[in-house]
């Protein structure tokens, strides 16, 4: 980052953090809706200095609905300047925010706001087909103390700025709750504060050295920890980004060209995606502009780093992150290709990582297997559960991932596994224990375990392994995804391959599913599954 860059990430909250952009370049470009155009047909965009003054008066509109500072609000939104705006409006008020992913259900969305004891819902109305607005309302009269519900989807509460209290003076507090799948059923709130949102933000800045002359994209959904982070980063060094509600290719290339976007990527399932379209005219560059492919959230093979740079003709910088540490290392443009395809990069200063001994919890040395484990200011705060947030670092506060991995000599993170039963597909987290849960419970099912399989477009595929009681007909796999789609699951976590099995593979202690020998058998060379 610039001096100027650096100062900012001083702000002491993300209001503070917008203001003070806004007052530096306030008519420059800050977001594009790429894939929603305005009345006379052009994309419509905000200015630092509009996105600003926009959020101040959605924050007195939101003040007149009766939000105020600590209030916690629920908000399930897609990528879209509506969002971006109602977040700072948010910000500005110091209300408590829980953004919730657009394709979350009743099961999800209902723990969210059972678990918050939300006051308000902020949702989009019928969105891609499903109606968010009718989800909530039947969610609300489900809960003791019914959150009211509002639209904010192209229309968002507006009113007169004189009637709002000061803004928040600090960004120490916990303002932010992020939804995690873990190894428990129920997805985990995360607490975040303004300053460790802004402190991961500020990493990636540095990480990516970025200048007001890139044009960056956001293409995954705003409602993800990443959303905050991206637009920190945006702040920070002053660049646009083209927001894309609905991303598809090929349909979303003619808006990364016309905007001539620099800086595109978002998971290695984009990398692969952008690759896929490049092969189809690898005579012409797919991207003309585009400079730098980065991101993060689910493994990146090293040869999909090799074929990126050679066949889209730009760098490829991929890092480790996870909600509870939006950022926690980062590849940098200037590394060499041994470190960018082999390792997730270095943390950032400011950012601790230690790896241990499994059993000791003792520092291990360089090159050395062991547990990964984080500090810093960007490190959450802990989870909203007291059960989940016991245990969750240690005695030297330091966060345990439950990640396998180990630092170089040179102090690069290469990460080899995980220990917890986590599925990253897409960048997101998908509990095998939660999708095991729910299959338990079909008359087909005699037991069931849940893993994930290296996948080039999807960094991990959910995999059922199924088996079955005597005599039951063949279980299929549009059965088991039908039958996960009727309990509420998210279309994201439903298995993408089934396999059935006599009987799954078991220790001889305590008769524990032997999860990795299911992943050998069906993992390496099954793609064609």
């Amino acid at each position: 980052m610039t001096g100027t860059a650096d100062d900012l990430a001083a702000s002491r909250t993300l209001w503070e953090l917008l203001d003070r952009r806004a007052a530096r370049t306030p008519g420059a470009l800050a977001l594009v809706q790429a894939d929603d155009p305005g009345p006379d047909g052009a994309d419509r965009s905000l200015t630092f200095g509009a996105l600003r003054d926009r959020a101040e008066r959605v924050a007195a509109g939101l003040h007149g609905l009766g939000v105020r500072p600590g209030a916690r609000v629920a908000w399930q939104l897609p990528t879209r300047l509506e969002t971006v705006v109602l977040t700072f409006a948010l910000a500005r008020l110091g209300a408590v925010q829980t953004p919730l992913i657009p394709y979350y259900r009743d099961r999800e969305a209902g723990h969210a706001l059972r678990a918050t004891g939300a006051g308000f819902f902020a949702v989009p109305g019928v969105w891609r087909g499903f109606d968010h607005t009718a989800m909530a309302f039947r969610l609300a009269l489900s809960l003791p103390s019914p959150p009211l519900v509002f639209t904010a989807y192209d229309t968002l509460p507006e009113g007169n700025p004189a009637v709002l209290p000061a803004p928040p003076a600090e960004g120490t507090s916990v303002r932010w709750i992020y939804w995690t799948s873990g190894t428990t059923s129920d997805p985990k709130g995360t607490l975040h504060t303004d300053r460790g949102l802004i402190a991961a933000g500020a990493c990636l800045a540095r990480a990516l050295r970025l200048t007001p002359d890139d044009v960056g994209s956001m293409a995954f959904p705003y409602a993800h920890v990443a959303g905050p982070d991206y637009t920190v980063m945006l702040l920070l060094c002053g660049f646009p980004a083209v927001l894309m509600e609905h991303f598809a290719l090929p349909g979303s290339l003619d808006a990364y060209r016309r905007h001539e976007v620099t800086v595109a990527g978002g998971s290695t399932a984009f990398y692969a995606m952008f690759l896929a379209e490049q092969r189809k005219d690898p005579g012409r560059p797919l991207l003309p502009a585009l400079r730098l492919m980065a991101g993060g959230g689910a493994p990146k093979p090293p040869e999909l780093y090799h074929r990126v740079v050679r066949e889209l003709g730009c760098r490829l910088v991929h890092g480790y992150g996870m909600t509870e540490a939006p950022m926690i290392t980062m590849g940098d443009p200037d590394d060499t290709d041994a470190h960018l395809a082999g390792t997730e990069g270095r943390p950032p200063e400011g950012m601790e990582i230690r790896v241990v001994d499994g059993t000791t919890g003792l520092p291990v040395p360089a090159g050395t297997d062991g547990h990964v484990r984080l500090r810093g200011e960007a490190v959450c705060r802990g989870y909203l559960d007291p059960e989940q947030h016991a245990g969750a670092f240690d005695d030297e506060g330091f966060l345990i991932t439950g990640d396998l991995g180990r630092l170089t000599d040179d102090g690069y993170l290469v990460l080899t596994g995980r220990a917890k039963d986590v599925i990253i597909r897409k960048g997101e987290n998908i509990s095998a224990q939660e999708v095991e849960r729910l299959l338990h419970g079909h008359p087909g099912v005699a037991d069931v375990a849940v893993i994930g399989l290296p996948d080039e477009v999807r960094g991990e595929r959910v995999c059922a392994v199924v088996q079955q009681p005597a005599g039951a007909p063949p279980l299929t796999l549009t059965d088991v995804a039908a039958f996960l789609r009727e309990a509420g699951l998210s279309v994201h976590k439903v298995p993408e391959q089934l396999e059935l099995v006599d009987a799954l593979p078991r220790n001889e202690t305590l008769r524990k599913v032997l999860k990795y020998k299911l992943r050998e058998r069906y993992g390496p060379g099954d793609a064609a599954r």
